[in-house]
């Protein structure tokens, strides 16, 4: 049920505390997939919420979720659109990038690590990945860090108490709808 993946892997997003969330979901066909997707979408569309489907391979799905007016204020970051265009990124309006991004998911070979700034990771801890390999990081939790780790300790801790929370909520009843905060 694409609900409660959702409610497990987005609830940072739901909630208005980060700009997207990624995850992985099983399909049994593609247009099924979309119809769901579409449905979401049209559903999701007045609080600011957009699905995408960034990947299809072998019944899999990697959907991506996210709020566009925050995927748009981090893109228009002038160290985010300078990191993208080394990246081969033409520009970085929001639906050219992700549409871009999903070619590259597409690609064989190297995994496209730009998709950090794509989710709201911070632009340090993305280049410090990158430039490490994923090596070296000062800790981890939703993304390894490089840079800001007390204060990247504590988002953590409230992207946690908040999926927590939501679960919560979801497993008594409350819908979806009602607990995605408003653009």
């Amino acid at each position: 049920m694409l609900e409660k993946y959702l409610i497990e892997h987005c609830s940072p997003t739901l909630a208005s505390l980060k700009t997207a969330n990624l995850f992985t979901y099983t399909f049994s066909s593609e247009s099924s997939l979309r119809a769901y997707t579409d449905e979401w979408n049209r559903r999701m569309e007045e609080k600011g919420i957009r699905l995408w489907v960034l990947r299809i391979r072998d019944h899999s799905a990697l959907i991506y979720v996210c709020r566009m007016s925050h995927l748009k204020r981090d893109l228009e970051n002038p160290g985010v659109r300078f990191f993208l265009k080394k990246c081969g990124y033409e520009s970085a309006e929001p639906e050219y990038a992700l549409e871009h991004l999903k070619e590259r998911l597409k690609k064989e070979g190297d995994f496209p690590h730009e998709i950090g700034v794509f989710l709201g990771y911070p632009l340090g801890d993305v280049i410090g990945f990158i430039q490490n390999a994923g090596m070296n990081s000062k800790c981890s939790g939703c993304w390894k860090v490089y840079c800001n780790e007390c204060d990247t300790v504590r988002l953590f801790a409230k992207y946690k108490k908040c999926r927590e929370v939501y679960v919560r909520l979801w497993n008594q009843g409350r819908s979806i709808w009602r607990l995605t905060v408003a653009a």
